[in-house]
């Protein structure tokens, strides 16, 4: 998925930012070394840190419905991530350097989402919002400072660019057919010493002793009350089976 993040910023880039400049597009951790083989214009776009963002995530298992509505499916939502680049630009003077950089503040202000057009592989297929955020406070200032020591290199202007996108573990929660029976339920009382069998009410509310063992009538239960009514159930009766 990272990879897909990486494609996408570039065609927004490549769209909105250079428009043909001729200016190259790396992705590169910008080192000594690296910058040391630059031959031509270049913006670096370079990805110092991955964090899940707490904030959204979501517990619940999604529902997956056919045509008809009906659920055959559930699914664990996608997890949110927070992926943060470092975008410098590099040529041999600085002015051309800050042109870059105004334009890339331009493009990405303009864009608080990133445009469904320019989404590659697995994200052009989501339906969720790759959102942006541009030059914010980093948590920790002494972070910013410490990347470019890491890199062996000096301090210099660079915009941090921050991408919430979405990454789909793909887990899926075994879903059974949907019931569409009513509920079934025997009762049965423990044995007395009376010998008579217990008789269900009949509908009429009287009691059914004089009905055939295999012809007692069954029983409709409706639960709740009269203004909240509840489930209708019915009871069948089963005759006792002689000891």
């Amino acid at each position: 998925m990272i990879h897909d993040l990486d494609e996408s910023i570039r065609n927004l880039f490549e769209r909105d930012v250079l428009n043909g400049s001729g200016v190259d597009l790396e992705f590169d951790a910008p080192t000594k070394e690296w910058v040391g083989q630059l031959n031509k214009p270049t913006i670096d776009i370079f990805l110092y840190d991955i964090r899940e963002d707490l904030t959204r995530r979501e517990v619940m298992f999604q529902d997956i419905r056919d045509e008809d509505g009906k659920v055959i499916d559930r699914r664990q939502p996608p997890r949110m991530f927070r992926f943060a680049y470092l975008v410098t630009a590099w040529t041999k003077r600085p002015e051309d350097e800050h042109r870059l950089l105004s334009s890339i503040l331009a493009c990405l202000v303009r864009n608080e989402r990133l445009p469904p057009e320019v989404l590659a592989g697995s994200l052009a297929d989501i339906d969720r919002a790759i959102v942006t955020q541009v030059a914010m406070a980093i948590d920790d200032d002494r972070m910013y400072t410490n990347i470019w020591s890491a890199l062996g290199g000096e301090l210099k202007p660079a915009v941090n660019l921050v991408c919430i996108a979405p990454l789909d573990v793909s887990r899926v929660l075994p879903f059974g057919p949907p019931v569409t029976e009513e509920p079934r339920f025997t009762v049965a009382r423990p044995d007395t010493d009376e010998a008579e069998t217990l008789r269900p009410r009949g509908r009429s509310g009287k009691d059914a002793d004089d009905a055939p063992a295999d012809e007692l009538p069954d029983e409709t239960v409706r639960g709740g009350k009269e203004n909240e009514p509840g489930r209708v159930y019915r009871v069948h009766a089963m005759p006792r089976k002689e000891r």
